[in-house]
Order: C-alpha cells, then sequence, then structure tokens
C-alpha cells in the first residue's frame, strides 16, 4: 500500500510515521508513507499557500492553485483510489472505514490547515472526507497520522500476531474485554481465575461477556437494538 500525504507543516508527521508499528511496517516493505510539501507549489517568490476569504471572515483560506497543481502531479504518476481530505465535518473515522481502506493500493490524504482549503477542491478533487471527531484542531495533520496508523496496522504482515487485529476493539462492533499480564497478583490485586484456568472455552466465553458487558457501560451506542 501507498499513502501520500499533502501538508504544509510536514514535520509534524515525519515523526509519528517512522517509528512502532507504522515505521517497522515501511521498514518491510508492506507499506509507503510519502510527506508531500505543499509549499513546493506554492506561488509567487515566497511560495505563498493562502490568502484571505471572499466574505471577509476571519482567517486565511488554503489556496486552490497550489493544491490542485499538486494533486494533479501525483495522479499523472499512478491511480488512487481515494483522495481524502481531513476534515471535522466528514464522516466520523470508526474500524469499519479503517478496514475499507487498508484494501485499498493507492491512497491520498490532504491536510487542511488555517481556516480551511478553497471549497472547489472539495466539490471537484475530493474523493472522500473524514473526520477524527466532532472537534477542531490546528489542521489536518495529525488526523492524517491517526488514519493512516489505522489502515496500515492492519496490512497482512504488520502486527507480529496476524490475530492481534482481529480482537481489537470495534472489529466485532464491541469494546474489547479487560487484558491482564503477571504477576497474577500485585498489591492485592489479582487476574480473574478464569484466565489462569487454561481452558479455552471458558477463557472465550468470559471474554464475550466482559465485551458485551463494558459496551453497556462504556460505548452502548454501539449496541444495535434487535427490537
Amino acid at each position: 500500500m501507498r499513502i501520500d500525504i499533502l501538508t504544509v507543516v510536514p514535520e509534524l508527521l515525519e515523526s509519528p510515521l517512522s517509528h512502532s508499528i507504522v515505521g517497522r511496517a515501511i521498514k518491510k516493505g508492506l507499506a509507503e508513507i510519502h510527506i508531500h510539501n505543499i509549499r513546493e507549489y506554492g506561488l509567487g517568490p515566497r511560495k505563498t499557500v493562502d490568502d484571505y476569504n471572499y466574505g471577509g471572515d476571519a482567517g486565511m483560506v488554503m489556496m486552490i492553485e497550489p493544491i490542485f497543481n499538486q494533486i494533479n502531479a501525483l495522479k499523472a504518476e499512478r491511480d488512487y483510489d481515494e483522495i481524502i481530505y481531513m476534515s471535522p465535518d466528514g464522516e466520523i473515522l470508526d474500524q469499519g472505514i479503517s478496514n475499507e481502506l487498508s484494501l485499498k493500493n493507492n491512497i491520498m490524504i490532504l491536510c487542511g490547515h488555517y481556516k480551511g482549503i478553497d471549497y472547489r477542491i472539495r466539490e471537484h478533487l475530493i474523493t472522500r472526507e473524514i473526520s477524527v471527531g466532532d472537534f477542531v484542531v490546528s489542521g489536518g495533520e495529525i488526523p492524517a497520522a491517526l488514519l493512516a496508523d489505522s489502515i496500515i496496522r492492519l496490512l497482512p504482515g504488520v502486527l507480529t500476531d496476524e490475530t492481534s487485529a482481529l480482537s481489537d476493539s470495534f472489529q466485532d462492533g464491541l469494546v474489547s474485554p479487560p487484558v491482564y499480564t503477571r504477576p497474577a497478583e500485585f498489591n492485592g490485586w489479582k487476574v480473574p481465575d478464569v484466565l489462569l484456568c487454561g481452558n479455552p472455552r471458558l477463557i472465550s466465553k468470559w471474554q464475550d461477556e466482559q465485551a458485551i458487558a463494558r459496551t453497556e457501560k462504556l460505548r452502548p451506542n454501539l449496541l444495535k437494538d434487535d427490537k
């Protein structure tokens, strides 16, 4: 899989996408992430990428020409399955979206900044808009890193244990059951006896019950009403 990320602040993305699971996936050749500085297509001697918005509202808007030119330059090199804009008013990112995108080959992610981007880009070039929540941050870089991480960890061979991603929260519409490790008792706090019994059937039953109970308590909105 290849992910191209367009940004005016590439430094915000370089470290988060160079380490841990994502970094290992890149080193193993399972994923490619290319970060592109939109300022390379900026206008004039100062490489300008933003301007005042029509209507007189406060805040600068990312200009259409630099974004248009960079997207078209990348599209001339390969076909993209999705051109995604990270936007607070996009569809809310969930595990289903990450699963779907993990099956793609080439994805482009555009990071907004300032007051956003010229809307004509969203109308004519963007194929999908994704949000990481109903709040506003300084730019789309951190949301783009979250999206890329959530996708890449699902690629075959990225995780050491192939079944690890399948047991993550939200894969089956539930939050995960509690997890524990050694020692079995610490400070008087004990690991549930069932996890020490060695019976996979009983352990699986307990995990299913805990997942449902924790979802009912923490995220009841995830449970479907079958009535």
